[in-house]
């Protein structure tokens, strides 16, 4: 026995010893999870893009808007399920902004909403600055059944101290209310009894010994002299007062609150889509490989411009990150400049494709990002395709688009 008890002590020491190890250490983490989310479902999902964050830097209480657009690829994989319940959020490392309002085409989206593959829509999202700190903020669609989506992230700096933070909110019966702070005396209350509830639950029964004498009188064959009569009156009494409590404070929140309604689900249908204009670019993907020591994607593209002005192609999107052709187009948005290859799109022959005329071009799409984002994953996966968005400008500036799909052979030489 006295053996037993001496690694019982030893263990508890390691243990302890281990806690407070990481209680010491405990890093913050300087962004999301995004790079760990599988390649394919990056460029193969949801394509955001034109996005804008309206601050860089805001107080406590003050608004920061996220604009754009995301298309809903129509290649989307057959392992995802597709967004008919999607829900448009936001990515932060818990709630240092509070969402305020959501708007996909225009319309107002609190709850889920239901997304037609193929189609692109515009949307925004209204934030309220609560908790002060340097926060990465990206957008993001929750579906169901496939996970949430992340979209590219931007650094945004909150000042101030969350001591000042309010969020007031006019009810429907007219009760003027902060909802940061409200009835939060009452909150404390309901999880201080029950805590102290279970706490007396607890004590009770450890205040004899628990764990090996009672093992031993289970083998033993004497496990019904474990829960005596007394311990059976002790629970029915801890049962009723359970019961009461719950009936007691049922009936006092209706008679306090006569007037409320339950909480809304359900799918918002009928999302207007953006009215695209036609592909006046046809691509055909001839072949696409991934160099890996050159951290590269070379693609040969047939293109044939069907417009009416000429045209160059200016930027390759994919996976949040734009490799753009710096003698065609240029950022100006401010987007994250970890996912902007500035001078990262090179085409064998940049002269502009004139109307009617069909070429084939060298194309390479080169960037550290490839790797310190793991879309290079995308060699090793058994469907090993890429995907993205093709922009081309005219000498105007006008802009058109279009997607490719195609499979990705990856070189190791």
């Amino acid at each position: 026995m006295k053996i037993i008890k001496d690694r019982i002590a030893k263990w508890s020491a390691v243990g302890l010893l281990i806690a407070l190890a990481a209680s010491v250490y405990a890093p913050t983490a300087s962004a999301h999870g995004e790079k760990s989310q599988a390649a394919f479902m990056r460029m193969r999902t949801i394509h955001w893009y034109d996005l804008k964050w309206s601050k860089e830097a805001v107080n406590v209480n003050e608004e920061v808007e996220i604009t754009g657009k995301f298309h809903v690829f129509e290649g989307w994989p057959e392992t995802v399920a597709e967004p008919d319940d999607a829900f448009l959020n936001i990515g932060i490392p818990g709630p240092v902004f509070i969402r305020k309002e959501s708007y996909i085409g225009g319309q107002l989206v609190p709850r889920s909403v239901r997304l037609e593959v193929g189609n692109t829509y515009d949307f925004r999202v209204v934030l309220k600055a609560r908790r002060p700190g340097d926060w990465h903020v990206h957008t993001m669609l929750s579906v169901q059944g496939g996970g949430p989506i992340i979209g590219p992230g931007k650094w945004i700096t909150i000042n101030g101290s969350m001591r000042d933070f309010t969020n007031p909110l006019t009810t429907l019966t007219g009760q003027v209310i902060d909802l940061e702070t409200y009835n939060l005396d009452n909150t404390y209350f309901w999880h201080s009894l029950w805590y102290a509830f279970g706490l007396a639950w607890l004590l009770y029964w450890v205040r004899r010994p628990i764990w090996l004498p009672r093992w031993l009188m289970v083998k033993a064959g004497r496990a019904d002299e474990l829960v005596s009569a007394g311990d059976r009156k002790v629970a029915l009494g801890f049962g009723a007062a359970t019961i009461l409590i719950v009936v007691f404070a049922m009936s006092s929140a209706n008679s306090q609150y006569p007037v409320t309604i339950p909480l809304q689900a359900g799918t918002v249908r009928g999302i207007q889509p953006i009215a695209m204009p036609k592909h006046t670019q046809k691509v055909k993907v001839e072949d696409a490989v991934y160099r890996v020591p050159g951290r590269s994607m070379n693609m040969t593209l047939t293109i044939t411009n069907s417009g009416s002005s000429a045209v160059r192609l200016g930027e390759f999107y994919t996976a949040s990150v734009r490799f753009m052709n710096a003698e065609v187009a240029k950022d100006d948005t401010g987007y994250p400049e970890d996912l902007l290859a500035e001078d990262g799109l090179t085409v064998s022959d940049n002269s502009p494709i004139a109307p009617g005329e069909t070429r084939t071009v060298k194309v390479t799409a080169s960037d550290a990002a490839w790797e310190v984002y793991r879309l290079s994953d995308i060699i090793y996966d058994p469907d090993s395709r890429f995907a993205g968005i093709l922009f081309f400008w005219d000498a105007a500036g006008n802009r058109t688009q279009t997607t490719i799909d195609a499979p990705l052979i990856p070189s190791f030489m």
